[in-house]
């Protein structure tokens, strides 16, 4: 590629500005792309495919020759076939014996099963004559579909600059704007600054450059309206920056893994898949902005996702034609008449290369399913509960990859289906979340869900059953385990010394030879009614024998007593109010169980200090019933009995009574 060469940019105080080409490209357009916003021009997607994934991974498991012909094998059927036995003619699904006609010496590798009664899938040499007792595995091309992605994210920066959307087991979206935006102000550094005139709608200068040296496997052909000619403009080199860095993506999995993979870059992730079928084995396609109708005028739009199935059918139906090159000529109006406003306008859209999907960076799997097609049937609930044990089996191996051993995911139901000659029922159940997840809790449901069919009737013959988890929910994030709050070894001898030293230099008593009843439960209930009746400060032995002022009502004086009257005795306490018969305190009727507790424990801590003045609780009448203070302070007997437990080191026994 040309490298940068000095570039005067656009500004309104140059005077040699008009003389300076604009590009079509604005500011507003760089920014976008930095966003890695959809309706970025400038925008650059990739497309990443595995060669015939399977088989390659067979190949590289056993140590073949990458010229050698290989099949995976599933039953009596091929499933991958690797490009040097495509040579022979050979394609998927084909008859084994066919296939070892067209090529003698190809490697013929069945794929992993689980075998009733096992719990881990293996390979087995005589699998394609098990079906019966035998359940198809795909684990080990999902194991090495996660090293892949892992390589990938190694390769390219950190979130939010990354972003990467796992398409199936052996495909990957890559949105490299934001990667690419970093890289051009590197190179580019006359595009780094503000906009004229601070307008973002300003254009762009035109590149520095009139030639790149793409360096690729295949360049599209432009439009027929473009030439080669043209000097570029920064469309044409994000895609070339683009290609550069799937080019090292593609080397990593190479060198790391063994692996080849295919790629295509456009400017969405339509186009860009488009381009990774465009040259396999082993290549990437660069489709620039100005040769998407020469590009997209060479397929059959029924090759399109989601322009296949039904509504490729209907489309082909109502036009006579396949082909995106004939479908051009159709006007929208025409469009919306036949297939409606909606998909009128998008088949429009689409077929003209259009499209705004986002590369969604979200790559875990929203549920798991493992299911087994019974040839022959079977005909009891012993057989179907050991299929259940493979299916748990299955299902929880790939929950341990997906961290719920870790708490990181979990799924939150579990689905059961069967069917019986050509009815399909289905069962489901949530999966308990106060316990710890593992294969008998999936079993032990999964079995339930079965017996519910089973009661239902008509259960057998059983054709198919299908187990699935989903509804996967995020575990806590940031939290630690108990381990991460203790300290060991030298760090808690040292902060054990640090501790001791600090009690010593400011005279503190040390813990264990600290009285214990000092703050006991009785303390720490009469600091409560303290703070409830004042903001005292004082040590215990200082408490009043009555509540702070603060708590009597208005009538009722400092000491407790109510006032004295020149006109006559004090007013009786009305029917919703109570006279303490201790302090001779008046309180709302409300409070009378929590002021007797308060005087209760003031009782207890008076005999802890000899003191007979506890008796005057129990000689005004203390409440014979357990109140909340003996509750509280777990006193077993009011009226005298004594707990029988045995006395802590620094209490003693209080008398009641």
């Amino acid at each position: 590629m040309s490298s940068s060469q000095p570039f005067i940019p656009s500004s309104p105080i140059s005077p040699s500005a008009g003389h300076l080409r604009k590009s079509k490209y604005t500011f507003k357009h760089l920014s976008q792309l930095a966003l890695s916003s959809p309706a970025c021009p400038l925008r650059v997607i990739a497309h990443i495919d595995l060669d015939a994934f399977y088989a390659q991974c067979e190949g590289v498991r056993l140590g073949i020759a990458e010229d050698q012909p290989l099949a995976v094998q599933q039953w009596q059927g091929l499933i991958a076939i690797n490009y040097p036995a495509r040579k022979f003619g050979l394609s998927r699904f084909i008859d084994i014996s066919e296939a070892k006609k067209l090529c003698p010496s190809i490697i013929l590798q069945h794929v992993a099963t689980w075998r009733e009664g096992d719990a881990k899938w293996a390979y087995h040499e005589d699998a394609f004559a098990h079906i019966a007792t035998h359940k198809v595995s795909l684990d080990p091309y999902r194991l090495e579909s996660r090293r892949i992605l892992s390589t990938i994210k190694d390769v390219l920066p950190a979130a939010p600059v990354q972003r990467v959307e796992k398409a199936s087991v052996d495909e990957v979206f890559l949105d490299l704007s934001a990667q690419i935006h970093s890289i051009l102000l590197e190179r580019y550094p006359e595009i780094s600054g503000p906009a004229p005139y601070d307008d973002p709608t300003e254009s762009l200068p035109r590149p520095p450059t009139t030639a790149l040296d793409w360096n690729t496997d295949a360049l599209v052909d432009l439009d027929n309206h473009e030439t080669e000619d043209d000097d570029p403009d920064w469309d044409d080199i994000a895609m070339l920056v683009g290609s550069e860095i799937v080019s090292s993506v593609r080397a990593a999995i190479r060198e790391r893994l063994k692996y080849t993979c295919s790629a295509g870059i456009a400017r969405n992730k339509m186009i860009a898949k488009l381009g990774s079928a465009h040259k396999k084995p082993n290549q990437q396609t660069i489709v620039r902005n100005r040769a998407v109708q020469q590009f997209m005028g060479g397929f059959k739009f029924t090759k399109i996702r989601n322009l296949g199935g039904k509504l490729g059918e209907d489309v082909v139906a109502k036009f006579g034609t396949e082909e995106v090159k004939e479908l051009l000529d159709v006007s929208l109006p025409q469009l919306k008449s036949k297939l409606g406003d909606d998909t009128g306008s998008w088949v429009y859209e689409i077929i003209r290369g259009e499209d705004s999907s986002e590369v969604n960076s979200r790559t875990q799997i929203k549920s798991m399913l493992s299911a087994k097609s019974f040839r022959p049937t079977i005909n009891s609930s012993d057989q179907a509960v050991k299929w259940l044990r493979i299916f748990v089996a299955d299902i929880f191996s790939r929950l341990v990859e997906e961290g719920v051993l870790e708490h990181k995911r979990r799924p939150k139901t579990i689905n059961l289906h069967h069917r019986q000659g050509g009815q399909m029922r289905s069962r489901q159940a949530p999966i308990p979340s106060g316990r710890a997840l593992d294969e008998n809790v999936l079993f032990e449901i999964a079995k339930n869900l079965l017996g519910q069919i089973i009661v239902d009737g008509r259960a057998w013959p059983c054709a198919n059953l299908q187990l699935s988890v989903g509804g996967f929910e995020e575990g806590p994030t940031g939290n630690r385990g108990i381990g991460g709050f203790l300290v060991r070894g030298e760090e808690a001898k040292a902060m054990k010394r640090e501790s001791e030293a600090h009690a010593s230099e400011h005279g503190e008593l040390r813990a264990e030879k600290r009285p214990k009843n000092e703050h006991g439960a009785i303390q720490r209930f009469l600091s409560r009614q303290e703070t409830s009746h004042g903001d005292s400060d004082e040590d215990i032995s200082s408490i009043p024998t009555h509540p702070d002022i603060r708590s009597v009502p208005p009538d009722v004086s400092r000491d407790g007593q109510q006032p004295k009257c020149d006109d006559g005795p004090p007013q009786p306490a009305s029917s919703d109010t109570f006279t303490c018969s201790v302090c001779q305190t008046i309180l709302p009727l409300m409070q009378r169980e929590e002021h007797e507790d308060w005087h209760f424990a003031k009782s207890i801590v008076a005999a802890e200090k000899g003191d007979p003045s506890h008796q005057a609780w129990t000689a005004h009448g203390a409440r014979p019933k357990t109140t909340t203070a003996t509750r509280r302070l777990g006193a077993s007997n009011v009226n005298g009995g004594h707990s029988q437990k045995k006395v802590a080191k620094g209490q003693s026994r209080l008398a009641f009574g």
